[in-house]
């Protein structure tokens, strides 16, 4: 299948680099949600036509990937938490808007866990940023257009990241972003690196060595 790529977007992506980490992306695109295997598609019958071409999309972005790593192609189906189910020995991580969709893969002999979120670069409405900010992270925003979603960008990474490791429901006030020392902290104590970039998209990559 064609790759169908942001390059601006994929430039910043580049830019987000960790040794073992691989992250990509693609353009949603019609017909994207045929890519959706047997043991994928099961678990988006019930969804609207869009959800399951951006997952699609979002599998064929991982795919290429795990390729690069030397895997054949196989199916990550999707677990009862909502994360996709990887091969034997790899983290990684799957998202998407309506219209990109972002991945990122890694090795556990490199990365234990692995988180990575996308939205469009839109300023976040001002009543969604009080239920996702602290008190200490609003002091800290500033008057940055989009701030507050890139906030809730690393929070969703954060979560994404630990969740399999501590099996926890977070809320978004559980977490603290400290985009100044890339950091993320969990309410359990767990720190999490973070990186981040601006481009079409916002995109916050979370991930434990």
């Amino acid at each position: 299948m064609v790759t169908i790529a942001d390059r601006a977007l994929q430039s910043a992506l580049d830019r987000l680099y960790f040794p073992g980490v691989l992250i990509g992306h693609r353009v949603i695109s019609a017909g994207d949600e045929h890519a959706l295997m047997p043991e994928e598609a099961s678990a988006f019958a019930a969804s609207i036509a869009k959800v399951q071409r951006a997952s699609g999309a979002a599998r064929i972005a991982a795919r290429e990937l795990l390729d690069r790593m030397g895997y054949p192609p196989c199916a990550l189906p999707k677990a009862a938490s909502g994360a996709p189910i990887w091969p034997a020995g790899i983290v990684g991580s799957l998202a998407h808007d309506s219209r990109l969709a972002v991945a990122a893969v890694a090795s556990r002999r490199d990365v234990r866990a692995l988180g990575i979120d996308v939205e469009p670069a839109e300023s976040l409405p001002a009543d969604l940023l009080d239920l996702v900010a602290t008190p200490e992270e609003r002091l800290r925003l500033g008057d940055e257009p989009y701030a507050g979603r890139l906030l809730f960008v690393a929070k969703e990474a954060v979560y994404k990241a630990v969740h399999p490791l501590d099996h926890t429901f977070l809320d978004h006030q559980d977490v603290q972003i400290d985009f100044a020392s890339g950091k993320g902290a969990v309410r359990n104590g767990r720190v999490v690196e973070l990186r981040f970039c601006i481009a079409t998209h916002l995109v916050a990559l979370a991930f434990l060595a």
